[in-house]
């Protein structure tokens, strides 16, 4: 089948759950599934449910698509994403980001836990991703242009909106908390980089690093989606300390960091 026919199949579907159009759409990333729990009054559906939608396999990852209302707006939570090292393609990791701009929504919330490249960081920082590096070589826009919803060459200047992006810094401050501001690298994982790759990763200027987001914000530049994101340091790149790395110790930094990420996306909804 077609994919934007299985895009429109998918979305049609939800929409036989619940009409509501959702303000702004929230991909949690790993160890930040909890604070789909905020919603209010929630239509939760399982993504095995819904036609041609793929299913998270990675621990901290529940799966599951929520609908209701969170500080006074209507959301859409992706508790849960997809990663291309899952064996996923491209097309079908950033399927759910489609099905969230054929539902009627143009603003888009992504978050992820990211190593820190930069050694002013340590983990527990938020981060507000101000640009990307695509360091997989590989892009979600490969093949037939889907013209219904993108050009065939879409501008990635501002990928991560710049105005939303301040907005969303000035609200951080409002309610103290802080929020630092980077450039995520993407790398396909599933393996923690190499000490040699975290120090190449800052020399061209990186300062936090992961295995998903990237693919995501391509496919929502393309469909002229307001994007922005907020990274979680859950640990330290390799060799910027002298400490294992593992996927356990991800998830407890992650939520360890909940009460100033809930704050922030609150805040975030808020202005959506």
């Amino acid at each position: 089948m077609d994919i934007i026919a299985k895009i429109k199949e998918a979305s049609a579907y939800i929409r036989s759950i619940t009409r509501a159009v959702p303000n702004i759409a929230i991909v949690l990333g790993t160890g930040l599934g909890d604070f789909a729990s905020n919603v209010e009054n929630p239509v939760i559906i399982p993504y095995g449910e819904i036609p041609h939608f793929p299913v998270s396999t990675v621990e901290g990852h529940a799966g599951r698509l929520v609908i209701g209302g969170l500080c006074g707006k209507t959301v859409l939570v992706m508790q849960g994403r997809f990663h291309y090292y899952e064996g996923y393609s491209l097309e079908q990791a950033t399927f759910g980001v489609r099905v969230v701009r054929e539902l009627g929504c143009s603003n888009l919330l992504l978050t992820n836990a990211a190593g820190g490249v930069n050694v002013e960081y340590k983990p527990g920082d938020l981060v507000l991703v101000q640009d990307h590096i695509n360091l997989s070589g590989i892009s979600p826009l490969r093949g037939r242009n889907l013209a219904e919803y993108g050009t065939r060459f879409p501008d990635m200047a501002d990928v991560y909106s710049r105005e939303f992006n301040e907005r969303v810094a000035a609200a951080a401050a409002e309610i103290e908390v802080q929020l630092r501001r980077g450039v995520y690298v993407f790398m396909p994982g599933p393996q923690f980089e190499t000490a040699a790759e975290i120090r190449m990763a800052r020399v061209i200027g990186a300062d936090v690093v992961g295995m998903s987001t990237v693919p995501e914000a391509i496919v929502a530049a393309h469909m002229r989606m307001r994007t922005t994101c907020i990274s979680c340091v859950t640990n330290m790149g390799t060799g910027v300390l002298d400490a294992p790395i593992d996927h356990a110790g991800i998830n407890e930094v992650a939520k360890q960091a909940e009460s100033n990420f809930t704050k922030i996306v609150c805040k975030i909804v808020e202005m959506s």
